[in-house]
């Protein structure tokens, strides 16, 4: 029987103009797909409407066009599918291992700054959640329901490490992280180091955790590659996987370009867009040796990972 063909995906938020940073994440993984035979997605991420411009969507497409980056169709949109992550945050809430929290961002804000001593931070640098409305009375749940008051549900860590230990034994996630040349390096990780973070926001019926880690299991992703900012995050993914059923696919966390000030390249803080590279006639080839991918050996044949 014919093993099935590797599956990669891009899948950017429309929610500002690519830049440098966007491109190589791309070539990277349209790259490593040329290489394994594999095939290649696009995902748009547009689940926070209120951010996202279908103009955006548009320039994705033309900005990777333009890299000689071809994908599979049809494009799957995350704001069409949003009762799909509705089914898994309500699997995770029959375990329950979610809870409805009601917290402002300034109750949290001032239930952090009033806690003694500094403040426990998570991977981003976050103040972890404070528990506040973690045991709330299910009478009070059920009044704040009914009056419609805007909630987020987190994941009750210490309950979801309980499921982790019962499927696996363990309180620690691994996963297999892929090195410059593709070989596997088994990493073990702490979901805990997340807190009880946010699996459905407030004002959008998902979160990024949850979406993408259903959105690479339904689409069959086996390789994950994205920059390294979100290498701290693979612990959550891994645990939401394990809990939900869902395969495990490999990962390659490639390094990030950084701007004259020695910060992560950002569409917030305005770096210059592809498009704008693009008027300035700055060709394909030129773009790929400003990220650090000069390679431009036949498709199939390349594959560099860095």
């Amino acid at each position: 029987m014919t093993a099935p063909r590797p599956v990669l995906r891009f899948a950017p938020s429309p929610n500002g103009e690519l830049h440098l940073g966007h491109a190589l994440s791309a070539l990277v993984g349209f790259d490593m797909a040329e290489r394994l035979g594999g095939r290649f997605l696009v995902r748009i991420e547009d689940i926070d409407t209120a951010r996202c411009r279908e103009e955006y969507v548009t320039q994705i497409f033309e900005d990777l066009a333009w890299l000689g980056i071809t994908w599979e169709e049809p494009v799957l949109r995350q704001s069409l599918h949003i009762t799909t992550y509705s089914a898994a945050s309500d699997w995770l809430l029959k375990l329950g291992l979610l809870y409805p929290c009601f917290a402002t961002r300034t109750e949290i804000s001032e239930a952090t700054e009033t806690a003694p001593g500094p403040p426990a931070l998570d991977p981003d640098g976050t103040p972890l959640y404070p528990g506040l409305h973690k045991a709330l009375p299910k009478k009070e749940i059920a009044a704040r329901l009914a009056r419609h008051e805007p909630f987020a549900l987190r994941l009750d860590m210490d309950r979801a490490l309980d499921a982790l230990e019962g499927i696996t034994g363990e309180r620690h996630v691994t996963f297999k992280e892929l090195d410059a040349d593709g070989n596997p390096q088994v990493i073990q990780m702490n979901p805990a180091d997340w807190g009880d973070t946010v699996i459905v926001r407030k004002d959008v019926p998902t979160s990024y955790h949850l979406a993408v880690t259903v959105d690479d299991a339904r689409q069959g992703v086996t390789h994950v590659t994205r920059g390294r900012d979100l290498y701290a995050a693979t612990s959550l993914h891994r645990l939401l996987q394990i809990i939900l059923g869902l395969p495990e696919p490999l990962y390659h966390h490639h390094r990030l370009l950084a701007g004259p000030d020695g910060h992560k390249l950002s569409k917030s803080a305005g770096d210059t867009s592809l498009r704008a590279l693009r008027e300035q006639g700055i060709d394909r080839l030129q773009l790929r040796q400003r990220v650090g991918l000069a390679d431009q050996t036949p498709a199939g044949a390349r594959g560099n990972l860095s």
